[in-house]
């Protein structure tokens, strides 16, 4: 799930940067300095609408740069975050699961050292496109 919005960074006295999205209640964050600034405004985004996903809300629309206001001394710019891979990053702990094959299945992939947890995962990230 790929996302693109736009947030306002505001300059501090001491060069850093806050940063505010407009469309997500509670999406904040800040950095010492631009770059900084970027990469968690990023994971803040990634955090809010995986959030979002999670807890089954509406992902807002985002606005449009031309109707969104700001400070003198602030600009706007878009962020773009993937809450597919913020989960393999941050969600990436194993479940245990049961399942039934055949027993001929299983000994002929016992016989041959096969992963069966391996094997799984590789299936499923097929069969969803990852």
């Amino acid at each position: 799930m790929k996302y693109v919005y736009p947030a306002i960074f505001t300059p501090e006295e001491n060069g850093a940067f806050s940063v505010m999205f407009p469309d997500l209640d509670g999406c904040y964050s800040c950095g010492d300095n631009l770059q900084d600034a970027l990469e968690m405004a990023e994971d803040a985004l990634a955090l809010t609408l995986y959030g979002y996903e999670t807890d089954g809300k509406p992902i807002p629309t985002p606005s449009d740069l031309s109707s969104l206001s700001h400070g003198d001394c602030e600009f706007i710019n878009y962020i773009a975050c993937d809450t597919i891979e913020y989960r393999k990053m941050y969600n990436n702990k194993s479940v245990k699961k049961t399942l039934t094959i055949p027993e001929w299945l299983n000994e002929a992939a016992i016989s041959m050292n096969i992963n069966f947890s391996q094997v799984l995962q590789e299936a499923l990230l097929e069969k969803i496109k990852l």
